[in-house]
């Protein structure tokens, strides 16, 4: 019987979030992977000459160090190479090991078995004596493998590129090709379509592939017997190793007090979900815990897992974990107790804002669970999605496609957005089109004329993605069983939360007076938002109205102005941009009419605690170290009730401004488009930009 794998294999799940299996999603990985295999398959850009050839007296670490260089140089030179001999000794274990062509030797005479229907398969073996002999020796106590015999010379004719690639001992259906192949043969697909298919997705030549139609065929059939015989042994391992892990929670709480734990049991009393974090987490979820971004991206293989993690930004800029959650399954009654048991290990405290990638069982239980938290959908996990989407459709129009999608995905109007879109919609003919329907039903998570707005403290970025992204490809790379995979998210959570955090100089670039304000007041990460800022606001030219507001627009760019109020009484200041309310950090348009108004200090309200240097985890660290009994608790729960305070002002001003901006906006704009241009020339003004 086949052996259970021992490796607990994490990928990217591949399930379309339209709820078509067939569909297929790439990621910028598989996009870079998929690109360099095509590469290789086309032609190989390395040439023989570019690779030393094996000589005697060369040294290897290991001999599969040895076999793996052989094996490159095989491949170069159109050839494979196969494992012939090797000898053992009681002292040295493995000392000797010979490597040799694939055609070295000849076949053994077989004897023909009775019957007609006898296939007399011809060998490849001709004798060839091409080879690599090694021999392994202790030099200073470390094992190093030597080259005692080497010869290249072959009585067969060697294979081009084309032909050498198609050798079994290179023919290898990657784990990613796999996983496609069977999600297909599950849905249905013949093989030959399966093959289609895959070449498709990959954007290369019929026949290009790296392996062939028999190897596909040959890997569903093994495949379904292993799984066949593996069943029962597969389903008692995942039963023990859930078994394992819930002791390993027991365990670290008896340790760790403050360490926190939650799970459910199916109808069969056997482990089906659990949740747990940190007592560092969920202090820093108390701080840091207005917006959060919970990530559903990666499956176990073996256990048939889904795994999500919380993750926040602190006051440093820095990505910070909150928590975790194992699922049996991916359905909407999953993600609710998933939400569910976050809010019960952060004590009850919902998120202001949740970014989430695109799932529709999710997007429905957070509906159901958090209905005050305004949910956005990541536009760093839609823009793969798209590609994979219309990529192969279009074909050459699709980089006009994305660039439209862009421009609708900027738009501040939700009426032009709807109007564009449309437009859209009719100029590529995607009237009836799936994936079209469902970004369009979910537009008011991701377009930015709706988020706009929404507190976000600044993780809408590609950095921020490729943080979380880097951690949690860090952390699934480690294939091992559920407690090794649990004390791994233990020591990376670890790290994450409490990485040495080297003290920035903030360097003074604009010697505005406001500038040495913020120096004095935030953290080096939102100074030098705010500084990007105010260096770009003196690029801002001001039309003041009749009513005090201003109308800002780049001196280049007269069609991209935006409308800011000012309320003297009080010293508010509100963008149509609406900048401050999704980061927290003062836009340039704001900034260039204080700076108008000669205000040489910004008022304190715009300095955000979550952004000030009092808040640093750094800072907070240090106040814990020194007193964990809690003589600084009330300084402590005032600046977290301040926090969450400011995020959720957040949603007032947003509701009061959404009003106020577009009702003015639109009355301004046309009295400045029927004012007289100057010499003759009007002025291009349009409400968005």
């Amino acid at each position: 019987m086949s052996s259970i794998p021992s490796k607990n294999i994490w990928m990217r799940r591949q399930q379309c979030p339209c709820g078509d299996w067939k569909c297929y999603i790439t990621y910028e990985g598989d996009c870079e992977e998929t690109s360099m295999a095509s590469q290789l398959v086309k032609n190989d850009t390395f040439q023989s000459e570019a690779m030393v050839a094996p000589y005697v007296g060369m040294v290897f670490k290991s001999d599969d160090d040895a076999f793996d260089y052989y094996g490159n140089f095989a491949r170069r030179n159109g050839f494979s190479i196969r494992k012939e001999r090797s000898r053992l000794s009681p002292q040295l274990g493995i000392y000797k090991r010979d490597f040799v062509c694939y055609r070295s030797g000849f076949a053994p005479a077989r004897k023909k078995p009775s019957g007609e229907h006898h296939r007399d398969r011809k060998s490849v073996r001709c004798g060839c004596d091409a080879k690599m002999y090694l021999s392994k020796e202790v030099v200073e106590g470390v094992s190093q493998w030597f080259v005692v015999q080497f010869s290249n010379v072959h009585n067969h004719e060697l294979l081009e590129d084309d032909q050498v690639r198609l050798l079994p001992a290179y023919r290898k259906i990657h784990e990613a090709d796999q996983e496609r192949i069977l999600l297909l043969s599950k849905a249905g697909f013949p093989i030959h379509r399966i093959v289609k298919v895959l070449e498709l997705e990959k954007g290369i030549q019929g026949g290009q592939l790296p392996f062939l139609e028999r190897d596909v065929r040959n890997f569903v059939q093994n495949r379904k017997k292993i799984v066949q015989e593996n069943d029962a042994l597969l389903s008692e391992k995942r039963e023990n190793d859930t078994l394992e892990l819930l002791e390993a929670c027991k365990a670290t709480k008896e340790m760790d007090e403050d360490f926190i734990y939650e799970y459910t049991v199916d109808e069969n009393d056997k482990i089906e979900n659990i949740a747990w974090s940190y007592g560092d987490c969920v202090r820093a979820y108390t701080l840091f815990g207005d917006v959060i971004y919970f990530d559903t991206s990666y499956r176990s293989i073996t256990y048939g897992m889904l795994f999500g993690a919380w993750f926040g930004i602190e006051s440093n800029g820095k990505t910070i974990f909150f928590g975790c959650v194992l699922l049996q399954e991916e359905t909407p009654r999953s993600f609710v107790w998933a939400l569910q048991a976050f809010i019960r290990l952060m004590k009850g405290k919902c998120p202001q804002t949740l970014v989430t990638d695109l799932d529709m069982g999710l997007k429905d239980a957070i509906c159901s669970e958090l209905p005050n938290t305004k949910h956005v959908i990541s536009m760093w996990n839609i823009l793969p999605k798209v590609y994979s989407w219309f990529s192969l459709a279009f074909g050459t129009r699709y980089a006009e496609f994305k660039s439209k999608f862009d421009e609708l995905y900027r738009i501040e109007s939700t009426e032009d957005f709807e109007l564009q879109w449309s437009q859209m919609v009719s100029m590529f003919g995607l009237g009836s089109d799936k994936h079209i329907a469902l970004l369009n039903s979910l537009r008011a998570s991701w377009a930015l004329s709706y988020v706009r707005g929404y507190f976000l403290a600044r993780m809408a970025t590609s950095s921020y993605s490729k943080s979380v992204d880097a951690f949690l490809k860090g952390l699934c790379n480690a294939q091992t069983c559920l407690r090794s995979f649990f004390e791994q998210v233990g020591v990376s959570a670890n790290f994450l939360n409490h990485a040495c955090r080297e003290m920035q100089y903030m360097l003074m670039k604009t010697c505005i007076p406001i500038e040495e304000q913020a120096r004095s007041i935030f953290t080096p990460f939102a100074f030098n938002a705010l500084q990007h800022e105010l260096m770009l606001a003196m690029q801002y030219a001001l039309s003041e109205m009749a009513d005090g507001s201003y109308l800002v627009h780049h001196f280049k760019k007269m069609d991209g102005e935006h409308l800011v109020i000012w309320i003297p009484e009080d010293e508010q200041i509100h963008c149509s941009c609406k900048e401050f309310d999704s980061s927290g950090i003062l836009c340039r348009h704001a900034l260039r009419v204080f700076i108008q108004k000669n205000y040489f200090q910004l008022p304190e309200k715009y300095f955000l605690s979550r952004w000030r240097q009092e808040s640093s985890p750094v800072l907070f660290d240090d106040h814990y170290a020194r007193n964990k009994d809690g003589e600084w608790l009330q300084e402590y729960q005032s600046l977290t009730e301040t926090l969450f305070t400011e995020s959720s002002i957040t949603k007032e001003r947003t509701d009061f401004v959404h009003g106020e901006l577009t009702k003015e906006l639109t009355r301004l704009l046309r009295e400045v488009r029927d004012m007289p241009g100057s010499d003759g020339v009007a002025l291009p003004l349009s409400p968005t930009g």
